[in-house]
């Protein structure tokens, strides 16, 4: 045998990834539950977000200074979430899961790895800027209502913090351990 006619044997007894019976039903039963999950978070995105701008204008934020940057780095941060959880379910729908599976897989990897880079550094900066236009608004609320219930704001808002940060954990973790069944 020649060297060659070794190396097309060798290439020929490679086993060929199989795709499981009914794997492209349940491809897209998890993309469309992945879908649903950032959905439902862009609707609450956007209700905290029309919240927000209505208490702007409701108390007239952008005549104090401090409380009109405070409600912009929010409302910001709101933004900036929503707008990229909206380009990333449209790339989850321009998955094509008809092609085979070395392909699917490839386009997988690709949103995966840009999920993670969302998840692991996007989302904590973002959380940081929400925080931070929070804590612009803490001398105001000191100055403006009455200490008991200023108290509560800050300790609410420090376990809503906690709740939420703990809620955001856990769903960052189930989308991207539902991501890593459909790669494999």
């Amino acid at each position: 045998m020649t060297e060659f006619e070794e190396l097309q044997s060798e290439w020929e007894k490679q086993s060929q990834p199989e795709a499981p019976i009914d794997g492209a039903g349940r491809v897209r039963e998890k993309i469309a539950s992945i879908q649903q999950k950032q959905g439902i978070a862009n609707i609450v995105l956007t209700s905290t977000g029309i919240i927000l701008v209505i208490f702007f204008f409701y108390i007239s934020a952008y005549k104090v200074q401090t409380v009109m940057i405070g409600l912009l780095l929010m409302i910001g941060a709101l933004v900036i979430r929503i707008a990229i959880e909206f380009f990333s379910i449209g790339r989850l729908r321009s998955l094509n899961v008809s092609v085979d599976v070395v392909r699917f897989k490839a386009q997988l990897t690709k949103y995966y790895k840009n999920r993670i880079k969302i998840h692991l550094i996007i989302t904590p900066l973002i959380v940081l800027v929400y925080c931070v236009g929070f804590v612009v608004l803490l001398p105001s609320f000191k100055a403006n209502l009455s200490e008991g219930f200023y108290n509560y704001i800050v300790i609410s808002s420090i376990v809503l913090l906690v709740v939420l940060g703990l809620f955001i954990a856990k769903q960052i973790r189930n989308e991207l351990r539902m991501l890593k069944d459909l790669k494999s």
